[in-house]
């Protein structure tokens, strides 16, 4: 029968015109409802994503932390993502997305109708219809899903019609670096850039085309096809994306084969807030960002804000080494200074306060167990994982009581370098290794005996006072109005010269000649000493009792760094600074600090006492510096050393870098216990002199051969060549001769 016949033929006639009615019903309808949803005449939860959304769309970013010299330090995230540009894309991970997702990306407006009408006809066996820009409007505004037709239709129309609006107001390269910024890729990694960190160690723009394949095949399945926990599922995914950009011309022949021939090489690292560099000052900077964020309308972990700190990488990464060696080779002498007893000796307390402290301690708290019952716990052996100063993390059983016991042994370090200059703070190592042990020894908060790094202030007022560093003072006891009882000695005995002077009195850190100082300038000078120390930065709590100007007061390594670096600025004291400006994430600068500073001392008085420094660094306590550690230039220091050797400090200046260091245990009842092992010139010292010598190596400072000579003329004598004096020394090799 001919169709004409079939169309006037009255039994077909029934069935065709309801088919026209279908036809143009269903396509009215299709067209009603794509208008209603176009013009978001719908209810709520219908609605298209807003159009001022689709301008600025929201995701989540992860908040950079920079150095000063560009590296990144690290970040704070509750999504591991940084957007990436477009100039940052690798042409082979363009290429290869475009090939396995997308091949006519550059030739519709959203939406693939060839592709759309291949997956209907094959009923999806042929692929998925979803373009690239489909796809990023589901990255972009994900929604709820429905189990019936109608509301998955409803989906679908919304998502092309999202994807036509997107490519309405972005390029194709645009689109392209918001779907690479908005995909997932596993492993805490959000974004390319995250991936390309995460998994390669490196930039996207330097990803190669079997390392793009990798990251583009993960999309279908970041689990299954995740390298690092289905290498083989990984590997064949891989493969079939390298074939795709074969089909279609991204690759050749030759090529496609050498790349799928070779192994999948990952540099597979997590973004983790214990490892990297600086991770101590990124916890102190974190707090201090959560609080500025949350007072001006900001998410530290939300917004992709980008921090740009003070902080030299290089040097930052040289101090750490410098630390972690040190501690290394003294924590082996600790173990086998106390080996066979235990160094907390009578000071049972110390472990009981640590169990009452302990997670574990709170849990069996909180099941209300007896004293018995939780003692017994303590005691019970069980499978941990510990540090290791010289393996890091190590597995091993023990009971949590000897693991108690066991952490107290371990050295701690607080070292903070500063540029006089300008108060920025360079290098910051707060502690031991932040994994386990978080607390952090530099900021304001950790606060220790000084010892006898606080003597210069003491010298400072007499300098301030006209009083010569030539001057002669007798080396002997000193009584103080008030204080009857108060009569320390030497802390060495091998100076035991009458008298000495003020010069020699600090090169060799003689108790006596700084009381006898100090008992010289008056009933107040206590006070005096104080108010200077005040105005180079020291903030903590000082007594005024004569006992102060031995180092008694509790000060942190931050303080006193920022202090000595007045001494190497001509007086003017800055306040360290870290944190240079934070942008939003568009670049925007949307806070910048305001620098603290003040003139405390005399250009001259800051002279003349680096240049009594620089004698502690040739002839002095701390004259490793210069015969061991061969640091050359304008070097000064003071070493300082507590009762009962509980902290070992050493304070090093120089006119372009300052640098404090304490070091000791986490509990003051644990110490060394001689003089050679617990001074400063032990515990603290070397840590800046393999730093310094390190640095000069590496050229990664200068330092002056001389300190800035004052332009006024100098009033306070220098030169004390008219005042040999016969001393006994230690150092057989470096007879001492005022100069």
């Amino acid at each position: 029968m001919k169709f004409t016949q079939i169309l006037f033929d009255k039994k077909y006639k029934k069935a065709i015109k309801w088919l026209w009615i279908t036809s143009f019903g269903g396509s009215a309808i299709l067209a009603i409802l794509v208008m209603f949803l176009w013009n978001d005449w719908v209810p709520k939860s219908y609605k298209l994503p807003p159009l001022e959304e689709l301008e600025n769309p929201t995701t989540l970013l992860a908040s950079e932390v920079y150095s000063s010299d560009g590296i990144l330090l690290g970040k704070y995230f509750l999504q591991n993502r940084s957007n990436a540009s477009f100039e940052e894309l690798s042409p082979q991970l363009i290429n290869a997305l475009i090939a396995t997702e997308d091949v006519r990306f550059y030739d519709h407006s959203g939406i693939d109708f060839r592709r759309v009408f291949t997956g209907a006809l094959f009923l999806g066996t042929r692929g998925g219809a979803s373009t690239i820009t489909q796809q990023l409007a589901k990255n972009l505004f994900p929604r709820k899903r429905f189990n019936n037709v109608f509301n998955k239709a409803i989906t679908k129309f919304k998502e092309w019609i999202t994807a036509i609006r997107i490519e309405q107001r972005y390029t194709k390269q645009e689109i392209l670096t918001m779907y690479f910024n908005t995909v997932e890729f596993g492993g805490n990694a959000f974004g390319i850039r995250s991936a390309s960190k995460v998994f390669f160690g490196k930039s996207p723009k330097d990803l190669n085309a079997p390392e793009a394949a990798l990251l583009v095949g993960m999309l279908k399945g970041i689990t299954k096809f995740n390298p690092n926990r289905n290498p083989a599922n990984a590997l064949n995914r891989r493969n079939t994306v390298l074939n795709q950009m074969l089909k279609n011309g991204y690759l050749t022949e030759k090529e496609a084969k050498q790349f799928k021939k070779g192994e999948i090489k990952l540099n597979y690292e997590e973004d983790d807030h214990n490892e990297g560099l600086a991770t101590y000052f990124r916890e102190y900077l974190r707090g201090e960002i959560t609080e500025w964020a949350d007072e001006n309308g900001y998410n530290l972990y939300k917004d992709g804000l980008k921090i740009y700190t003070t902080i030299n990488a290089k040097l930052q990464s040289q101090a750490e080494i410098a630390v972690s060696e040190h501690l290394k080779t003294m924590q082996k002498k600790f173990y086998a200074h106390w080996k066979g007893r235990e160094p907390w000796g009578s000071h049972k307390e110390i472990l009981l306060t640590a169990m009452k402290r302990s997670d574990r301690y709170k849990i069996c708290k909180e099941q209300n167990l007896s004293q018995t019952q939780i003692e017994a716990q303590f005691n019970t052996p069980v499978k941990m994982k510990v540090y290791s100063s010289s393996r890091g993390t190590i597995d091993t059983i023990m009971t949590p009581l000897d693991s108690l016991k066991y952490y107290k042994y371990f050295l701690q370090c607080g070292m903070m370098s500063v540029d006089p200059r300008n108060g920025q703070v360079k290098v910051w190592v707060g502690g031991n290794d932040y994994k386990h042990f978080k607390y952090d020894h530099v900021n304001q908060n950790s606060k220790r005996q000084v010892g006898s790094t606080f003597k210069p202030f003491v010298y400072t007022l007499a300098i301030d006072n006209g009083i010569s560093p030539c001057n002669i003072y007798p080396n002997k006891s000193v009584q103080f109005e008030g204080y009857p009882d108060y009569n320390p000695g030497n802390a060495d005995e091998e100076y035991t010269t009458p008298e000495m002077t003020m010069y020699r009195g600090l090169q060799f850190s003689v108790n006596l000649i700084a009381l006898q100082v100090l008992k010289s300038l008056g009933s107040d000078a206590i006070k005096q000493v104080i108010s200077i120390a005040k105005k180079m930065g020291v903030e903590s709590p000082m007594g005024p009792y004569p006992a102060t100007a031995l180092g008694t007061a509790d000060i942190s390594v931050f303080e006193m760094t920022g202090a000595f670096s007045t001494f190497a600025n001509k007086g003017v004291w800055i306040k360290p600074n870290y944190l240079l400006k934070i942008t939003d994430k568009n670049g925007n600068t949307v806070f910048e600090p305001k620098i603290e500073s003040r003139e405390a001392l005399s250009e001259q008085t800051s002279y003349v006492m680096c240049k009594m420094l620089e004698k502690v660094t040739t002839h002095g306590t701390a004259a490793k510096i210069k015969y061991q550690y061969g640091i050359q230039g304008a070097v000064g220091g003071k070493t300082g050393t507590t009762q009962n050797y509980s902290d070992g400090w050493f304070i090093g200046i120089t006119p372009t870098l300052t640098t404090g260091i304490w070091t000791g245990f986490e509990e003051r009842a644990i110490h060394f216990r001689s003089m050679d092992l617990g001074s400063g010139s032990a515990m603290a010292m070397p840590i800046f002199g393999n730093f310094m010598k390190s640095i000069q190596s590496k050229k990664l400072i200068e330092i002056e051969q001389n300190w800035a000579v004052p332009k006024m003329d100098l009033t306070i004598e220098l030169d004390c060549d008219k005042y040999k004096i016969e001393t006994k020394t230690t150092s057989k090799d470096d007879p001492f001769t005022e100069e």
